[in-house]
């Protein structure tokens, strides 16, 4: 079982907004770094919603169960955590 990963993520307030969000990245009309600096209210907006490496247990329990259970380079989501609703893209695990 893979104990770190790395992700991407695109945090908004409303599940409807995350939904409209990963309609458009779906369709092509924005690629998900762009939509992470236009709309994510996390810091990791900056860098197009980059979060690095992380550890199992690092995040919110909802949001590591989708990390470490998921696809690879699929948009998860939306994932409702006390922080909002998350859109999640998981790059990679180890």
């Amino acid at each position: 079982m893979a104990k770190q990963a790395t992700a991407r993520h695109i945090l908004v307030n409303t599940e409807k907004l995350a939904k409209k969000i990963q309609k458009e990245i779906i369709n092509k009309e924005i690629s998900f770094e762009k939509a992470a600096k236009k709309f994510s209210k996390c810091p990791s907006s900056k860098k197009g919603g980059e979060l690095g490496m992380f550890k199992k247990g690092d995040m919110v329990k909802e949001f590591d169960d989708i990390v470490f259970s998921k696809d690879l380079n699929k948009i998860h989501g939306p994932v409702k955590t006390q922080f909002g609703f998350h859109l999640i893209e998981i790059t990679g695990r180890i």
